[in-house]
């Protein structure tokens, strides 16, 4: 069994189309039919999400935390209890490609870290168009890159637990899952071939996490304001 965890925080806009593309790439003639089992874990949520998750028959789990390290955890906790061999992980305003769990099975590795690509640039307003060319002229699109996304990371079961699993953290879980599993003598591949598409989101939920730092980075590119002549 394959175990794919999605926490959401007031995600209700968004999330119907994550499940949707999840439920696509758990039908992938690659899996050979192996049964996949969606969480989404529902961290203090106040709007409709837990009626879409329940729209899209997939299994919740209330929390009140705020914190999305835990909230993987414990949607990681559930899954592995489940049967779940293969754990992959991903977030509520990102739709992930038809072949996403295939691809990450196919690296025949501990934990497949894949790359992000950002849906619509323009809702970061008059810098859109540079903030889109300040991120593709850093990050890299291919293989052994060492981007660490939460929206895209798959790691098998029995390497998790070696690792301690996810640190109770409100931010960098996934870095701080990652490098512990290194330390924990895990193979991990660096992969292009899980592909995903996130959202450029301005109400970035968790603090700290890549919708500050796309913020950040818009921030960064804004011409800096005249200073005034002061009167002699």
């Amino acid at each position: 069994m394959i175990g794919v965890v999605i926490p959401a925080h007031n995600e209700c806009e968004r999330l119907g189309a994550a499940l949707a593309a999840v439920w696509a790439a758990a039908r992938h003639p690659a899996l050979d039919g192996e049964p996949v089992g969606v969480i989404v874990v529902l961290d203090s949520c106040t709007d409709g999400s837990d009626r879409i998750a329940e729209q899209h028959r997939v299994a919740r789990l209330a929390l009140d935390v705020r914190n999305v390290g835990i909230a993987r955890a414990r949607g990681a906790e559930l899954c592995i209890e489940a049967g779940a061999r293969w754990l992959a992980f991903t977030d509520a305003d990102t739709v992930v490609a038809p072949d996403w769990l295939a691809m990450q099975l196919a690296e025949n590795a501990d934990a497949v870290c894949g790359c992000v690509s950002v849906d619509d640039w323009s809702v970061l307003g008059a810098e859109g168009e540079r903030a889109r060319a300040h991120f593709d002229s850093r990050y890299t699109h291919a293989d052994n890159h060492r981007h660490v996304h939460g929206a895209n990371l798959g790691v098998a079961a029995d390497a998790y637990r070696r690792a301690g699993g996810f640190a109770p953290l409100a931010c960098s879980e996934d870095v701080a899952l990652i490098e512990a599993l290194q330390a924990s003598g895990a193979r991990i591949a660096w992969s292009v071939g899980p592909r995903v598409i996130t959202s450029a989101r301005t109400d970035a939920r968790a603090r700290g996490g890549f919708g500050d730092t796309l913020l950040a980075m818009v921030a960064s590119l804004a011409p800096a304001p005249l200073l005034a002549s002061v009167p002699t």
